[in-house]
């Protein structure tokens, strides 16, 4: 690996897993610089079929978004949060297929906020599920029970 500093050679002086890759810790054999680069396995890409029909390829920043914006405020830490982002990601391309129905993902994202915080649960249900008004709350709320 190419010192970002110098270009010149690196070595690795640490190698970890992390939740973004692989994480290697470098330094410079000439300038002794230490940087941290991460490897990461490129996965294979499917399509998310909209309630419309309309296909559009599977997008993990827009699924963070969304699942993110559920959270904002909530005490739950960045990191289970991440985990559960995820475990998402992983059980849709387990699944196998090109194309995945938004339903499909839609319905295992809620599984999972149920299991973290109920509040999360109901703000993205909200917008999931498109609640016009104060019944709709009050029958997921009853649900929820």
């Amino acid at each position: 690996m190419e010192c970002p500093y110098c270009s010149s050679s690196s070595k690795v002086t640490d190698k970890r897993k992390s939740p973004e890759g692989i994480r290697r810790r470098r330094e410079c054999l000439k300038c002794k610089k230490r940087f941290t680069t991460y490897e990461k396995i490129e996965k294979s890409e499917f399509y998310v079929i909209k309630k419309d029909g309309r296909r559009e390829s599977f997008n993990r920043e827009k699924l963070e978004n969304g699942i993110e914006r559920a959270f904002e405020k909530r005490p739950i830490q960045k990191e289970k949060i991440s985990q559960m982002i995820n475990e998402i990601e992983d059980i849709l391309r387990k699944k196998g297929k090109k194309e995945i129905k938004s339903t499909t993902i839609g319905e295992l994202i809620m599984k999972k906020i149920k299991k973290l915080d109920n509040i999360a649960y109901i703000r993205f249900a909200s917008v999931y599920r498109d609640f016009q008004d104060i019944k709709d709350f009050k029958r997921e709320l009853k649900e929820l029970k």
